[in-house]
């Protein structure tokens, strides 16, 4: 289901006019696709960033004009510190149609312990409908056991939904953690090691205080 976003069109533009959107607690923006002219919006932040949380939502822009175009966010470009919104890119789709996604996994459940699961890819790219989109695709690891692959191909797709990403990528494995031997060294260890350091230093100084004399 699409998201109703009220939007205005942007008049000024530089750098300058972006930070003055900004400012305003607005998010500059462009809208483009089916050989149209792009056209360069202003956005409200707090709606937008509700929306934007999922990468992929589908958007009904209400234009001033009092048309409307459905849209999908293609591109989020945040601030690298603060992780605020500072520019989105929207392409246009109509009903119907299908649209090249990458969408986000979320892993279920647990694999046998002490087995863990490792992500080796983190999205899956599909061509899907439009108004189909959906936010992720679910991977169950629950009771798997160590050395077990789940692969592209193995995934269950949106109905009527296309994979995209190579069928043999491996997405994720699982395997039991490999702990470094130097890990393994117990506080007894290190406390002994410590202690012959030291005794090592006293017999030095002993040695030393001996050739003085």
């Amino acid at each position: 289901m699409a998201e109703n976003l009220k939007v205005e069109r942007r008049e000024d533009f530089g750098k300058g006019a972006a930070r003055r959107i900004r400012r305003d607690n607005a998010i500059p923006a462009v809208l483009y696709g089916h050989e149209m002219d792009p056209v360069h919006l202003v956005l409200p932040y707090h709606a937008t960033a509700l929306i934007a949380r999922n990468s992929n939502a589908l958007i009904e822009l209400e234009l001033p004009d009092g048309k409307t175009k459905l849209a999908l966010i293609k591109d989020i470009q945040r601030h690298p510190v603060r992780r605020e919104i500072q520019h989105l890119d929207l392409i246009v789709v109509k009903r119907g149609e299908k649209v090249e996604v990458d969408i986000p996994f979320q892993v279920e459940g647990e694999p046998v312990s002490p087995a863990t699961h490792i992500m080796e890819l983190n999205d899956l790219t599909i061509l899907v409908d439009a108004l189909k989109v959906p936010e992720v695709i679910e991977i169950s690891v629950e009771g798997l056991e160590e050395g077990t692959q789940i692969f592209a191909g193995d995934l269950t797709l949106p109905e009527g939904a296309e994979l995209v990403t190579d069928a043999e990528a491996l997405v994720v494995s699982v395997e039991v953690p490999q702990v470094d031997e130097a890990d393994l060294e117990t506080p007894e260890a290190e406390d002994a090691e410590g202690e012959e350091a030291a005794e090592g230093e006293e017999s030095s100084e002993d040695a030393e205080d001996s050739d003085e004399e």
